[in-house]
C-alpha cells in the first residue's frame, strides 16, 4: 500500500505541487495501516466471540458448571441410596430394638423431622430452572437426612440406656440366628409342600444340611428335648420373661442337652436334619411370647446386618411356600 499524493500550493508559480515521501515514510505509513487494521479486526472478532460463543473464561466456567451439575446428579443418586438405608435402620429400630425392650415406637412423621414455613431454599431461584430445582432438592434432602440421623442417634442412646437397665433380660431374649444358613420361608400362612394346602406356618425355615450345628438364640433352660409329632426331633428352650424358642426337624441333640439343661446364647443344642414331616433338610425355628407364636424375624437383631435383615424380610414376604 502506497501513500496517496498530497499537494501544497506554490504561490510563486501559482500552482499545486505534489508532496513526495521518502522510502522510510512509506514503510512507516504501511505498518501503521496494517497494525490499525489488525487491532480493529481483532476487536470485532472478540466482540463476536463474546456475543455468540463466549470468552475463554466464560467457556471454562460453562464447562465447570456442566461438570458440577453432573456431580450433583451423581450425588442425588447417592443421597437416595442413603435415604433408603436410613429408612431400613429406622424400621429395624422400631420393629426389633424398641419392640423387644418394650419401648414406644417412633412414628414415621417424627422420624421425617419436617420443617414448615416459607421456602428456605429460595436463594437458588437466581439460577435456571433445572439447576435451581436440583440444588433445592439436594439441599432439602441433605438437611432432612441430617435431622433423621440426629433422631436415630438419640433413639440409639435411649435404647442403649434401656438395655443397660435390662441387661439380664436382654441376655435371655432370642436375638441371633439359630443357624448359619439363609432364610428360605417366613412366618404366616404358607403352602405345605407335602400336605398340598395352605396352613399356618408359625416360624422361619432356614437352609441347613443334615448335621449342621443349631444354636440357642438366648440364655435359658431346656424345657423339652424329644420327638414332637410332625415336627420330628425338637428342642424347646424356656428363656424366661415370657419367651420360648422351638427348633424342629433335628437329626440329633448336642452332648449334654436334655430336659432341664441350662444353656447360653450361641451354645450348640442340636444338629439340623429332616426328621418329621419335612420336604428336606432344614431348620424350622419358632419364637413364642407369653404362649403365643410371634414372627421370629423381629428377633434376628444381634448378629444381622441391615442389608441381611432387609433380604430376610423380602424373602419372608414374597416366598409363600414352606418346607414343613
Amino acid at each position: 500500500m502506497s501513500i496517496k499524493n498530497h499537494y501544497y500550493y506554490d504561490e510563486t508559480n501559482c500552482e499545486f505541487v505534489p508532496i513526495e515521501y521518502n522510502r522510510l515514510e512509506q514503510v512507516v505509513y504501511n505498518l501503521s495501516i496494517w497494525i490499525l487494521s489488525g487491532v480493529v479486526l481483532t476487536g470485532i472478532g472478540i466482540i463476536l466471540l463474546s456475543t455468540y460463543i463466549g470468552t475463554p473464561a466464560e467457556l471454562a466456567l460453562k464447562a465447570e458448571n456442566e461438570a458440577l451439575y453432573e456431580q450433583l446428579e451423581s450425588t442425588k443418586d447417592a443421597l437416595v441410596d442413603l435415604d433408603e438405608q436410613i429408612t431400613a435402620i429406622a424400621e429395624k429400630d422400631n420393629e426389633m430394638y424398641r419392640s423387644v425392650l418394650g419401648m414406644d415406637q417412633i412414628s414415621y412423621e417424627e422420624r421425617q423431622a419436617g420443617v414448615g414455613g416459607s421456602d428456605p431454599y429460595n436463594e437458588f431461584d437466581v439460577y435456571n430452572e433445572s439447576t435451581s430445582e436440583l440444588l433445592k432438592w439436594t439441599a432439602s434432602k441433605v438437611d432432612n437426612l441430617e435431622r433423621r440421623i440426629g433422631i436415630q442417634k438419640l433413639s440409639f442412646e435411649e435404647i442403649k440406656s434401656q438395655y443397660n437397665v435390662n441387661k439380664e433380660k436382654m441376655s435371655h431374649i432370642p436375638a441371633i440366628k439359630p443357624t448359619s444358613g439363609i432364610l428360605l420361608s417366613g412366618y404366616g400362612v404358607r403352602y405345605h409342600p407335602i400336605l398340598k394346602y395352605n396352613r399356618r406356618h408359625n416360624g422361619l425355615d432356614f437352609r441347613a444340611d443334615i448335621g449342621d450345628p443349631v444354636f440357642t438364640t438366648g440364655n435359658g433352660k431346656i424345657r423339652f428335648a424329644g420327638r414332637k409329632g410332625t415336627l420330628g426331633l425338637v428342642v424347646i428352650v424356656d428363656h424366661g420373661f415370657g419367651f420360648e424358642t422351638l427348633y424342629a426337624h433335628l437329626s440329633g441333640l448336642a452332648k449334654g442337652i436334655k430336659n432341664g439343661s441350662e444353656v447360653e446364647r450361641g451354645e450348640q443344642i442340636g444338629m439340623a436334619g429332616d426328621s418329621g414331616l419335612s420336604e428336606g433338610p432344614h431348620l424350622h425355628y419358632e419364637v413364642h411370647f407369653k404362649g403365643e407364636p410371634v414372627d421370629p424375624i423381629y428377633y434376628l437383631f444381634a448378629d444381622t446386618s441391615p442389608e441381611e435383615y432387609a433380604m430376610f424380610k423380602e424373602i419372608s414376604e414374597t416366598n409363600k411356600n414352606s418346607l414343613d
